[in-house]
């Protein structure tokens, strides 16, 4: 079995535009192929259909559903694990461009998808076997609203300080 690609429909938008969007967002990220409408396909034809991409090591495909319209919805999200609060202030700083930031440091990007932007430890912290401590780290997220996640406030919570 080949890996899982992740498709995103991004309908009535640029397809450069949206492929350069997320391109920039990951260090590896980019253009594999851009793949056209053919002629059959009318108004739409030499339109982008298919822009495939590279981002963090896994393939992305961005379809362009020519004028048929999906609403991302938040049941869905992508996780990202960030090393430090830099980079987590970089990847959120990218996704709020255009983006609607929301609860526990998830944020909708201009796009409608939704993204967890976390630091890299917080699984450890949430697998931690003492249930203070992730009771803790939970409400420490729970708490944060519209901005990203400060990895000093969840290590202090973790740390119980």
């Amino acid at each position: 079995m080949g890996p899982i690609t992740i498709n995103l429909w991004i309908n009535g938008h640029d397809m450069h535009e949206a492929a350069d969007y997320y391109c920039r967002l990951f260090e590896d990220g980019e253009v594999l192929a851009v793949v056209p409408y053919g002629a059959e396909a009318g108004e739409w034809a030499g339109a982008p259909m298919v822009v495939e991409l590279r981002l963090g090591g896994a393939p992305w495909t961005l379809i362009n559903g020519a004028g048929h319209t999906f609403t991302p919805s938040e049941a869905t999200s992508f996780e990202v694990a960030c090393e430090d609060q830099a980079e987590v202030d970089r990847v959120w700083g990218h996704l709020a461009d255009g983006g609607r930031p929301g609860p526990c440091g998830w944020i909708a990007d201009r796009y409608g998808f939704s993204w967890q932007v976390v630091p890299a430890e917080l699984g450890a912290m949430m697998r931690d076997p003492d249930p203070e401590r992730v009771a803790r780290v939970t409400a420490c997220f729970m708490a944060v609203d519209g901005v990203a996640l400060s990895v000093a406030d969840l290590r202090a919570a973790y740390d119980g300080s």
